[in-house]
This record gives C-alpha cells, sequence and structure tokens, in this order.
C-alpha cells in the first residue's frame, strides 16, 4: 500500500531538493501516494495564505509531511516562522526534533555519529510575551519560556529510549542549570528522575556553552544529546557545520504518538540567492527522506540512501546530477 505523504516544496530552492527527495525515494522502490501543497513566502505575497485550518484538518488523513524550505525576503520575519512551520509543530504536536550527524569524511572531526533531540513546542519559541510602548524610548520587551513536566517528560523519555536502542546507550542532558534556575531545575529534575527508569543508559550533563565548545573540539564524546527548543536550535545548527555543512543536514519533527502526521525537511533554508542556479546541494533533504521512511518502517531503503549519500562520488556536481548519482547507487 502506498504512503500518503503531503508534499510542501515551498520557496527557493525548496522545490528543487525535494524533486531530488522524491526521486531517490522512487528508486528504493518504496511507493508514495503524493498531495502537493503550495504553502510559504510566495504563496503568502500572493493571497496573503500561510495555512489554513482546512489544510490542516486534511493533513490528519496523511501519513507524514515533506518539506523543502519556506521563507521570502519579502515577507517580514516571523510570518512565515510563526504563521507555518511553529502551527504545524504546535498544532500536529510535533514534540520531537531529531537531527542526526555523522562527521564527512576528511573532516577534523571525523568519526562522531551523535543525534540531538529538541524539544519542539515549548520553551521561548511558545511565544508568551509582549510588548508595551512600543516604538517609544521607554519601550518593554518580554519573552517568556514555557516549560511544563508534561512537555519536558514525553521528551526525555523519548531520547532515553533512544539511547537504550544504540550501541554507546549514552544520553547528555544540555542546559544553563546555573542561571536559569527555574527552567533549567524543571529539566535536570525531569531527567534524573527518568533516568531512574534506565539503568543500562549512561547520562551526563553539560552547560550549552560547555557544549558548544564540545561539538567542535570533542563530538566524540556524543551519542545522544537532549535539550530544550532554543538550545536547540542552536546547538543543531552548529552540529551541522561540524558534519560537512548545513547542506547535509536533515531533520525529523515527529509526533511519536502517531496521532497526526510527522513532518520531514532539510534545515538549511530557502537560498533565494541561488535559485535555478542547480548550486544547491539536495542531500539534505534526501537524508530528510531518509529519517521519513525509517519512520514509515521502510528501514532497508532508508539505509541503502543513507549509504549511498556517504559515497564521496555522490557529492559532485549540479543539485539533478547529485540526485540522480545518488538514485543511481540506491
Amino acid at each position: 500500500m502506498a504512503h500518503k505523504v503531503g508534499v510542501i516544496g515551498g520557496d527557493g530552492i525548496g522545490p528543487e531538493v525535494i524533486s531530488e527527495g522524491l526521486k531517490v525515494i522512487e528508486s528504493s522502490g518504496v511507493d508514495l501516494e503524493i498531495h502537493d501543497y503550495d504553502l510559504g513566502g510566495e504563496r503568502y505575497l500572493r493571497d496573503g495564505t500561510i495555512l489554513p485550518d482546512s489544510i490542516l484538518e486534511e493533513w490528519k488523513g496523511l501519513d507524514v509531511l515533506y518539506l523543502g524550505a519556506v521563507g521570502t525576503p519579502d515577507v517580514p520575519p516571523g510570518v512565515i516562522e510563526r504563521g507555518l512551520l511553529l502551527k504545524m509543530r504546535f498544532e500536529l504536536d510535533l514534540y520531537i526534533n531529531l537531527r542526526p550527524f555523522i562527521a564527512s569524511k576528511g573532516k577534523r572531526t571525523d568519526g562522531h555519529d551523535f543525534i540531538v533531540i529538541r524539544e519542539n513546542t515549548e520553551g521561548t519559541y511558545a511565544g508568551e510575551g509582549g510588548l508595551l510602548r512600543k516604538g517609544t524610548p521607554h519601550e518593554i520587551a518580554t519573552q517568556g519560556s514555557v516549560n511544563t513536566r508534561y512537555g519536558v517528560e514525553r521528551c526525555v523519555k523519548y531520547a532515553f529510549d533512544l539511547s537504550r536502542s544504540r550501541p554507546r546507550k549514552h544520553l547528555t542532558l544540555v542546559h544553563k542549570t546555573n542561571v536559569l534556575t527555574f527552567s533549567g531545575d524543571l529539566w535536570e529534575r525531569t531527567f534524573y528522575d527518568v533516568a531512574e527508569e534506565y539503568p543500562d543508559v549512561e547520562i551526563a550533563y553539560n552547560h550549552i556553552d560547555a557544549a558548544c565548545i564540545y561539538f567542535v573540539e570533542n563530538p566524540q564524546r556524543y551519542d545522544v544529546v537532549v535539550t530544550d527548543n532554543l538550545f536547540g536550535d542552536i546547538l543543531t545548527d552548529l552540529g551541522g557545520a561540524i558534519s560537512g555543512g548545513i547542506g547535509l543536514a536533515s531533520s525529523a519533527n515527529l509526533n511519536p504518538k502517531r496521532t497526526s502526521p510527522s513532518m520531514f525537511e532539510p534545515v538549511h533554508g530557502s537560498a533565494p540567492d541561488i535559485v535555478g542556479t542547480g548550486q544547491a546541494n539536495p542531500t539534505a533533504a534526501i537524508l530528510s527522506g531518509a529519517l521519513m521512511l525509517d519512520f514509515l518502517n521502510e528501514s532497508e531503503a532508508a539505509r541503502k540512501i543513507e549509504k549511498a549519500c556517504a559515497k564521496p562520488e555522490t557529492q559532485n556536481g549540479t543539485t539533478r546530477q547529485i540526485g540522480d548519482a545518488i538514485a543511481a547507487l540506491v
């Protein structure tokens, strides 16, 4: 039976890289039923549409979502991010953001293979706060961080389960407990409470600033990392940089309970300056497609795609040539 996939090519290079991702998946023999959605900055500029509730309702009948990139320079910051991306995370309860990092061959950090689990629906991105006396010399801005025991615990448990399934069985909590004494305390207590249920998993803790240093100097120390929304956003971009560049960085936004479709996307953005030039590396989108296949229990196809992406010969050429090379190996 074909898997029902909602495809949002989006803006900029998004449609280009998603096209290559779908081509590679097709080469694996997995059958997809594609449902296309025209959403993103360009759609917003045309008619003001961001993410209608009617489309959210349609998505509930799909298995997964596959997103290229959204955002254009002509749309003010925050409009598409909050109205589309964050709305998807909140309304579909995509509370796990999973980002794998495997070093490219020849890099100084070669040899690392770790995963960051980022809580995806709380923290500072929940939108608590506001502006007072905007535009005056006495303007005040507040931005709160929302952390619930429920939200933190389900994220931490997912990270422990993932750690237990991997050979090293090691999990590191990253936060800033010495300064963020309320949210940090909740995260720390929850982490150690849950750890009692997983005596076979070795645990550690790093402050976020120390973790940034260790990511660069000694990433091999990590196996699975769990952290909050904002710290995870920053830390995962650094993870991409040490693993060959943002053009190789894949991600999954998961609803592990499968009450809504999970969403898979590269994290490189829409890159409007290189649209149509063939310079966009589709590997991140292709690897995100592999994560999607894993979630759909098509693990054999996912492993073939990951193995093909790791071949040095697939990383030369135009967007289409890279996609063709990977598809040929799959």
